[in-house]
């Protein structure tokens, strides 16, 4: 025998607790009641429903799908987590209340003092982040994950936008990549309203990640560069309907799956295509076909 161990032996990771073993009595469903945001009303200042990843569990639980035993609590991740894809100097900025107000979108965040904002909106944010990480352990070992939270699309390693503080999709695949063996291609399915720059900037010239976006073309955050990462681009127009929309998402969805066969593929769903969304601007109806029974999840 040789005494060269794996290529999986010899690399170091650092320590982590976002990769640990599930009980098999939980569904692989990701949630924290840390994911919501609630401080002095600040939340409501921005359209953004910061609590509406709790409203997803209360309704969960009153139709008596779930409980708070069979799914599995997110954990936050870490500094060292985080420095997988961000850079130091990216986090360090976030200790400046003005730049998370200017990510968040909440202009009077900037007047609080950072220990606040850590603890009242960036732990909120990094727990979503933590459990996105800890969905995509589970969807390799179950076949399937949701986190109830993230899909902070607009976050890249070294840049926030848009609500979005941390970048939890690039985090997710870096992890597989890194930590296991034999996942070494991905596809990312983003039907949320708006272009996801983030991950798209983070994967700009990866060829093991193929991006799928499908979007508003007029609306936030317009990253021209950024478009240059997607494999399948799909741009709506304001006021797209049902019919339109799930006919282009079902031919790209296919088409994108003929093209590549990922080891692991990301979707990052968004509500903000419903008709009355205040952000997204599109028309999609909330009573969904069978076919497009789909919606945060891995």
């Amino acid at each position: 025998m040789s005494g060269k161990g794996s290529k999986q032996q010899q690399r170091q990771f650092h320590q982590t607790e976002l990769y640990f073993q599930v009980p098999n009595t939980c569904y692989p469903i990701v949630y924290s009641p840390e994911y919501n945001i609630t401080f002095m009303g600040l939340e409501k200042l921005h359209p953004f429903d910061a609590g509406k990843w709790g409203k997803v569990i209360n309704f969960l639980k009153e139709k008596h799908l779930i409980t708070d035993d069979n799914i599995v609590k997110a954990r936050e991740a870490t500094e060292e987590d985080l420095l997988v894809v961000h850079t130091r100097g990216y986090l360090n900025k976030l200790k400046w209340s003005i730049v998370v107000a200017t990510i968040t979108e909440i202009p009077p965040l900037l007047l609080l003092p950072n220990f606040l904002v850590q603890r009242k909106v960036l732990r909120p944010l990094r727990t979503q982040t933590g459990g996105t990480i800890m969905a995509g352990k589970l969807a390799i070992e179950r076949g399937w994950a949701i986190n109830v939270g993230g899909g902070f699309h607009h976050c890249s390693s070294d840049k926030g936008g848009g609500f979005c503080a941390y970048a939890d999709i690039t985090l997710a695949i870096k992890f597989l990549f890194e930590r296991v063996e034999g996942i070494s291609k991905a596809t990312i399915v983003d039907l949320d309203a708006h272009q996801g720059n983030g991950h798209e900037r983070d994967f700009m010239d990866d060829s093991r990640v193929y991006i799928m976006d499908v979007y508003n073309r007029y609306i936030y955050p317009g990253d021209g560069f950024a478009k240059r990462a997607i494999k399948r681009k799909i741009e709506l127009d304001w006021g797209t309907e049902d019919q339109e929309y799930l006919e282009k998402v079902d031919m790209h969805v296919q088409g994108a799956l003929n093209e590549v066969r990922p080891d692991i593929l990301i979707y990052n769903a968004g509500t903000d295509i419903l008709d009355g969304d205040p952000l997204g601007g599109l028309a999609i109806s909330a009573q969904l076909t069978p076919r497009s029974e789909t919606e945060d999840s891995f």
